[in-house]
């Protein structure tokens, strides 16, 4: 199950895209969404985070990008605040 969750949230698919290799997704989700209303998944987290500062393993650097940030989409087609009816334009 903890691998079925891994590949979602890796490639970002729908829960009913898991490859039947992974289980009936229904019953996966269902699973991860127990665990995350019962603290698991923090838990998890801390702890693999707490192994990995007493290793020196722990890492906080951060690479984003505009290829991965993206507005959600009814942001998207919003009118755009200009300062006024008419756009003030260089003449050349």
């Amino acid at each position: 199950m903890v691998e079925a969750v891994a590949w979602r949230f890796r490639t970002g698919a729908p829960w009913r895209d898991l490859p039947e290799r992974f289980g009936n997704w229904n019953t996966i989700y269902k699973n991860f969404n127990r665990w995350s209303e019962q603290g698991v998944w923090a838990r998890v987290l801390e702890k693999t985070q707490s192994l990995a500062r007493e290793s020196g393993d722990l890492d906080w650097v951060a690479s984003i990008d505009s290829t991965i940030v993206r507005v959600q989409q009814h942001g998207a087609t919003l009118p755009r605040t200009t300062g006024g009816s008419v756009e003030l334009q260089k003449v050349r």
